[in-house]
């Protein structure tokens, strides 16, 4: 079906030859001499563009524009004319035209700025599809090599790239790059059943940044240098919803972004307590018997010690600093401190805690209409972008743009979309979480998890004589064989934490200096 274009000038017939010539292009196009008649037209036919000549008598170009845009908004509309006046300019401009070309104008200027208006979805589209097909080569045989961590985290960021420029093609390449994550995700899981325990016992840089390492990499070197920081941790974030975020600040910002590992189990109690005390949730046992407490699904219990390790982790590292520490759950805790944010950024270090993409994950598993709103990763990026664009995280950090400090960002933690169930078999006592347990003799699919029989090998504390953990692989959850169809539909289309998925353990770190 070809496109129909309107072209309206009071010397249409003088044009003759550059109609003729579209039509054999393959455009079905429409002559007007002038505004009211173009009016009537539109009323009667449905157009894809149309040529409008500034200059006419009557009703004139820029008057005509108007009643489109009033009636038409979404048509774009090129305007023509043989005046140079930046007046006149600004003035169709400032009506939303889509073009704007200075008479005399040839049939390949024309033909030219068709294709850029109307094709340029499709070009585009082809082209970043004709891209990623070619990368999918390189990726694919990747994938069957020796990985490193560095590898890793490249692959992922290559992979994050293409499914937010590809998230509105066609249904066929969209499977094939879904199928290629998946694929990727398999071979992280085996990645990190086969290297992490080394890890958790070997220094930097022979491993990658872990979780402990967080605040002694990232921030404590310019703490030493005499800088103020400011230290936000996004908790649940994911690296394509950073990337929403980055382009929102960057007319402010600029940013320095390196990835970091984060621990297993990739949740709230052991990944955060792990950045704030700088050590592993089995050092933090042994260094704190007291103050630590694993208690399922209460995070009021899960985390309240953090400031605490955080001062304890500055005098470890011999700097004389008291930092101020908050923690944002609801709306009214982000106000009050957005409002006192530069009195926050007069000592040397302030850190904050954001819940709200936790929160909003975990909302989402509940509820019909966030689901619906936020169907799949898109929607997601989606709704966390509208979060953000009006938070008061954003407000908060275009203030600090004007100020001489320095800002560390990143998170504990991200989120799979749970789509493959796996049965667990495990007793009364068996933690709850759906991407990872903990409990005595559980039992698991071993190719849908990662099983540490001695916690202890993963650095984490034994809550019982015969404890082992099991970490979900892929986008797996766990199921018990009771009520299995009930929990099966409940929680299938999820997002969850706490596994070995790249989503939930590759994630942004970002030091970012105001422009």
């Amino acid at each position: 079906m070809s496109n129909k274009i309107l072209w309206v000038d009071d010397e249409i017939d003088g044009l003759r030859p550059h109609i003729i010539f579209l039509e054999k292009k393959g455009f079905n196009v429409t002559p007007c001499s002038n505004g009211e008649d173009a009016l009537t037209l539109m009323e009667e036919n449905d157009y894809d563009l149309v040529f409008l000549d500034e200059q006419m008598p009557g009703l004139d170009g820029l008057a005509t524009l108007a009643r489109i845009k009033q009636s038409w908004p979404t048509i774009p509309v090129v305007m023509i004319t043989k005046s140079e006046e930046e007046a006149i300019m600004e003035d169709a401009i400032g009506s939303k035209i889509s073009d704007y070309l200075i008479k005399p104008v040839n049939p390949n200027q024309i033909l030219l700025t068709i294709k850029r208006i109307l094709d340029r979805h499709r070009l585009r589209h082809e082209k970043t599809a004709q891209s990623y097909l070619s990368s999918f080569r390189e990726i694919s045989m990747q994938l069957m090599g020796d990985m490193s961590w560095a590898d890793w985290h490249g692959i992922y960021h290559q992979l994050t790239l293409w499914d937010m420029q590809l998230e509105n093609s066609d249904e066929g390449l969209r499977q094939v790059l879904d199928d290629q994550i998946a694929q990727a995700n398999t071979e992280f899981g085996r990645f990190i059943e086969r290297e992490y325990m080394y890890w958790l016992r070997e220094p930097l840089p022979d491993r990658p940044v872990l979780s402990p390492d967080v605040i002694p990499e990232y921030v404590i070197p310019h703490l030493k240098k005499g800088r103020k920081v400011a230290f936000f941790v996004i908790d649940c974030m994911r690296y394509d919803q950073w990337l929403v975020f980055a382009e929102l600040l960057s007319p402010y910002f600029t940013m320095d972004t390196d990835f970091y590992c984060s621990i297993l189990p990739t949740a709230t109690p052991y990944a955060r307590n792990a950045i704030f005390s700088g050590l592993f949730p089995l050092q933090i046992e042994q260094s704190y018997p007291k103050l630590w407490e694993i208690a399922d699904d209460n995070e009021s219990s899960l985390n309240k010690y953090e400031a605490d390790f955080l001062q304890d982790l500055m005098r470890r590292n011999k700097l004389d600093i008291t930092p101020k520490y908050e923690k944002m759950i609801h709306a009214e805790d982000g106000r009050k401190i957005a409002d006192r944010i530069l009195n926050y950024v007069q000592v040397p270090l302030s850190t904050f805690v954001i819940n709200f993409v936790d929160t909003l994950v975990h909302s989402r598993s509940d509820s019909d209409i966030l689901k619906e709103i936020a169907p799949d990763e898109k929607g997601f990026r989606s709704l966390t972008r509208a979060w953000f664009q009006h938070s008061t995280l954003f407000q908060m950090l275009k203030t600090l743009a004007t100020q001489d400090v320095t800002i560390v960002i990143t998170t504990d933690h991200g989120s799979v979309r749970a789509l493959k169930d796996t049965k667990v078999l495990g007793d009364r006592d068996t933690s709850t979480s759906l991407r990872y347990k903990y409990g005595r003799n559980l039992k698991v699919d071993k190719d849908a998890a990662i099983i540490a029989h001695k916690p202890s090998d993963y650095m984490l504390p034994r809550s019982g004589h015969s404890t082992n953990y099991i970490f979900a692989k892929e986008n797996y959850y766990f199921v018990y064989p009771t009520n299995y169809h009930k929990y099966q539909n409940k929680y299938n289309d999820t997002f969850q934490h706490g596994g070995a998925s790249m989503q939930e353990m590759i994630l942004p770190i970002i030091t970012l200096k105001a422009k």
